[in-house]
């Protein structure tokens, strides 16, 4: 089988506002984190800025530049808030970073603005990079796209690829980059999963806006299945519809306790958020798993069941530093193989507490 401190809230406004806290920055500098986003600024600003790195202004002498994304399993929660609570789009996903990664690898060519993209089916990729290069006033050239992340599966498999592209154009050129903007060319594409952020997020996918950084999830592992076939993000944006109240109200009660167990580490309850927002799911985007998984996460005590809320992707969620974890693995994967034979296992991206 395949391995694979309070709430920080923030203030937030499309393409630029500033963050409230510092607490994201303190984030983008965990061991974890910050070699994932060393271009990559948090602080709101509007304007691109420039960085001196050994002795050379940014932007001159360009090398080649090479940067990643991980992905997310499915979501700890998604689904819409009360009318009235937020003054833009209602959807809202809390996200479950995995330790899967896509990796971009930029190559610029004085005299372009244009970039080849391979594998060239990366439309998405293309787009950002072109706009990323005109906004930084820089070369296109050339973008080499390799992933760990299967497509239409609902692990975020795309919005990994934007911005491990948009990281790798910004330490190609040595500019450091507000998310603000990334997040904004993302906007212009599709929605995304919010995982430009260094740990978990509240976000709103739609408008590319974030609510809330939660914090780090705790290490977790997710055996995980796949149910076959595959969803495009767009197209299943589109196509939904909208929430009861009664729903919208169960969800704000989730995202309220999502936002006090994971700055806690309170795996119990991060478990029953992701089942509840599963099973409150699932009369929208049925899984024909999701009863199997949950009797064989309650028959081992696990921790609960996850699904990829716009994706194909089902698993059942276990606390990895738990001293029963390779007992309660075994279990899980015993239940599970009797309706899947090929499971895999998934780890959260976990930074210092």
């Amino acid at each position: 089988m395949p391995i694979q401190h309070p709430t920080y809230s923030t203030g937030h406004s499309g393409s630029g506002a500033s963050l409230s806290t510092g607490l994201l920055k303190e984030a983008a500098a965990d061991e974890l984190w910050r070699q994932h986003v060393c271009f990559q600024a948090f602080d709101g600003e509007d304007a691109v800025d420039i960085s001196v790195e050994h002795g050379e202004q940014a932007g001159q002498n360009p090398g080649h530049g090479e940067a990643v994304c991980c992905g997310t399993f499915g979501e700890l929660l998604q689904g819409q808030l009360p009318v009235g609570s937020l003054p833009l789009d209602l959807h809202f996903l809390v996200t479950m970073p995995i330790a899967l990664f896509a990796r971009a690898h930029f190559i610029p060519i004085e005299g372009t603005r244009s970039v080849t993209v391979f594998p060239p089916h990366k439309v998405k990729a293309k787009q950002l990079a072109e706009n990323l290069v005109i906004a930084l006033d820089a070369s296109g050239g050339m973008l080499l796209l390799q992933s760990e992340i299967p497509e239409g599966k609902g692990l975020a498999s795309s919005s990994a690829d934007l911005v491990a592209t948009a990281r790798s154009i910004a330490y190609c050129f040595k500019r450091i980059v507000p998310t603000s903007l990334i997040e904004k060319l993302m906007a212009e594409i599709e929605p995304s999963d919010g995982v430009m952020y260094p740990g978990v997020v509240a976000y709103q996918q739609r408008a590319c806006t974030l609510l809330s950084f939660l914090g780090q999830m705790p290490p977790l592992a997710i055996v995980g299945i796949d149910e076959g076939g595959t969803v495009e993000t767009v197209d299943y944006d589109q196509r939904r519809g909208e929430i009861s109240a009664s729903h919208r109200a169960e969800y704000q009660q989730l995202l309220d306790r999502a936002r006090m167990a994971i700055p806690q580490g309170d795996t119990a309850t991060i478990g029953r958020i992701a089942t509840a927002s599963a099973v409150l799911h699932q009369e929208r985007a049925p899984k024909e798993h999701l009863n199997s998984m949950l009797k064989a996460s309650e028959a081992t005590d696990a921790l609960g069941v996850i699904v990829a809320h716009s994706g194909t992707m089902i698993g059942i969620i276990l606390d990895r530093i738990a001293a029963d974890f390779p007992l309660k693995l075994r279990s899980v994967l015993a239940h599970v193989l009797a309706f899947d034979k090929s499971p895999k296992l998934y780890m959260t991206m976990t930074g210092c507490r």
